[in-house]
């Protein structure tokens, strides 16, 4: 008995100090893996909104990807459609941009023009201030005074140096640059997850049912239907108002009409943005063409966001999230003021997953 007793006690030692050993490589296991996850961060910082804009045009986009794929008849080599589908995403972005750039630019040209051409000669008041409702009387003063003569006009436009504009000229072009690289980076990350996107979900969803159980699938699938939704409700509501606006911009006349329709569609993906681009095409509308216009430029305008905002895009995005509009709202303008344009569609995601684990939790509770 003595001897079993005593070696009892050795197992027992044995399997404690088994278990010791265990616990503390799962401990030092875990501090290296968050180690390196902080220093992989750190690595890519500069590099994570575009690996996320990537995520987010994957996840967009991939239900018709994978639609596509299934009619596709060259499964080998299979990168041609991978990259079909990304440079097409390019284009919808690159193509617009391109517009508006060539268009500041030769506004830009056409602004210094008139400055030197101010400056050496003046200028009389336009045409459409004695078109005014009020106050034209004392913006025709203020205008002789300052702009119609030409010493005048000079002094008040001494301080636009031609030093200080092409500071700013070499400012905006490296951020344009820098910005351009994030977003050919993005685009390689959306070729990327478009190639390797069936391995990518499965390896995805593993490590999500090893980590939070079937809760977790749950989670994931409602931020990815919360990111559809906002894409729908955003995007595409937003890309619809600026072609009818835009339509409607070129039936009255206005110039560069196709250009603020672009304006007016990028505006309406972010709430309440829409109406300053419609304002801004009004007061255009007033000094290129009527007031007539102008004011049926704001009324249209007006109609227009009014019925995407209270009637289109809540049904879209609220019945994809399955959340009340206005948690939408907050998740979209939460995570617009956070994480900038990304929180356009993080932010809704975020609100969803919360909800959705509030209603798991308190429907728990409620069955106890």
């Amino acid at each position: 008995m003595p001897l079993n007793k005593k070696n009892s006690d050795i197992n027992i030692t044995r399997q404690l100090s088994i278990a010791e050993q265990i616990h503390n490589q799962t401990i030092a296991q875990t501090c290296l893996t968050i180690l390196l996850i902080l220093l992989g961060l750190y690595t890519i910082k500069s590099f994570i909104s575009s690996l996320i804009w990537g995520s987010i045009f994957a996840i967009a986009c991939w239900p018709i990807y994978v639609k596509t794929q299934n009619y596709w008849p060259y499964k080998r080599p299979d990168f041609i459609l991978p990259l079909i589908f990304s440079c097409f995403v390019t284009l919808v972005f690159m193509i617009p941009l391109s517009m508006i750039i060539v268009e500041a630019t030769k506004d830009i040209q056409a602004a210094f023009t008139w400055i030197m051409h101010v400056s050496k000669e003046g200028v009389p008041p336009p045409q459409f201030l004695q078109n005014l409702p009020f106050g034209k009387s004392n913006l025709i003063n203020w205008w002789n005074n300052n702009l119609a003569d030409p010493a005048a006009a000079s002094a008040l436009l001494s301080n636009l140096h031609l030093s200080h504009g092409v500071y700013v000229t070499q400012k905006v072009g490296s951020q344009l640059l820098h910005r351009g690289i994030l977003f050919l980076f993005s685009m390689v990350t959306l070729f990327f997850l478009f190639k390797d996107g069936k391995s990518v979900i499965q390896q995805c969803l593993r490590g999500s049912r090893r980590l939070f159980g079937k809760q977790g699938e749950t989670i994931a699938q409602q931020m990815i239907s919360s990111i559809h939704g906002t894409v729908a409700g955003l995007v595409l509501v937003g890309l619809g108002q600026g072609v009818i606006l835009g339509i409607a911009y070129y039936a009255l006349g206005i110039p560069h009409s196709a250009l603020f329709g672009i304006i007016t569609a990028v505006a309406a993906m972010i709430p309440f943005c829409p109406l300053i681009a419609i304002a801004i095409v009004a007061i255009t509308a007033l000094v290129k063409v009527s007031s007539i216009v102008a004011i049926t430029v704001l009324i249209v305008g007006s109609v227009v966001v009014f019925i995407a905002d209270h009637f289109i895009r809540p049904a879209l995005i609220g019945g994809s999230t399955k959340l009340p509009f206005i948690w939408v709202l907050i998740g979209i303008l939460g995570g617009l003021e956070t994480w900038g344009m990304i929180g356009l569609f993080v932010g809704p995601a975020i609100m969803a997953a919360l909800i959705m684990l509030w209603q798991n939790w308190t429907s728990e509770k409620k069955r106890l």
